[in-house]
């Protein structure tokens, strides 16, 4: 019987990536997941944000970043502008603060769109994995590691292991829908 160990992984990371697209997603409040995402330049490497300071809550649409370093401010208001979550930076001495606008329904039927069209390169990254351990099986089956009828069994397995992570992508794009629309 083909091992599926791979195949699970790969599928619990790819449900681990949209997780993390989705709480890049702003619902009605502010939360610093929502810079979660965002990367800056510091020390010759690529470091999230939340590692080069502080990020705090002002309000409900603000939120405030107050960098350890005050002359990384600048690359931290480049960086939030060039993710493009279409918010609204202002800086001083001590950070840098950023305003979501308030949601309105245009906007939240473009945040669904975009869930959906995450939720859609998810499934691309699960159709992949299944072309892979496809072709892994039939490859074991023609050099004799697999019988016919367990190249068969294996395939049905396979569509399962598909079909459950395909499942668990679509419940937390209706979650997070729901947030949206809520």
């Amino acid at each position: 019987m083909y091992d599926f160990k791979t195949l699970k992984t790969s599928i619990e990371e790819a449900q681990q990536h949209y997780k993390e697209e989705l709480s890049a997603i702003r619902t009605g409040r502010a939360a610093p997941a929502l810079l979660d995402t965002i990367k800056i330049e510091s020390y010759g490497s690529q470091l999230p944000l939340n590692q080069v300071g502080t990020i705090s809550v002002e309000d409900a649409r603000t939120l405030r970043i107050s960098p350890w370093e005050r002359d990384s401010i600048n690359q931290i208001e480049q960086a939030i502008r060039d993710a493009g979550i279409g918010a609204t930076l202002s800086s001083d001495e001590k950070g840098v603060r950023v305003s979501f606008p308030e949601l309105t329904s245009e906007r939240r039927e473009q945040l669904i769109k975009l869930t959906g069209t995450k939720l859609e390169e998810a499934r691309i990254t699960l159709r992949r994995h299944r072309e892979e351990v496809w072709s892994d099986i039939q490859k074991q089956q023609k050099e004799g590691e697999l019988t016919e009828d367990e190249k068969f069994s294996s395939k049905e397995e396979m569509e399962k292991i598909i079909k459950k992570g395909n499942e668990t992508l679509e419940e937390m794009a209706k979650k997070k829908e729901q947030e949206l629309t809520a």
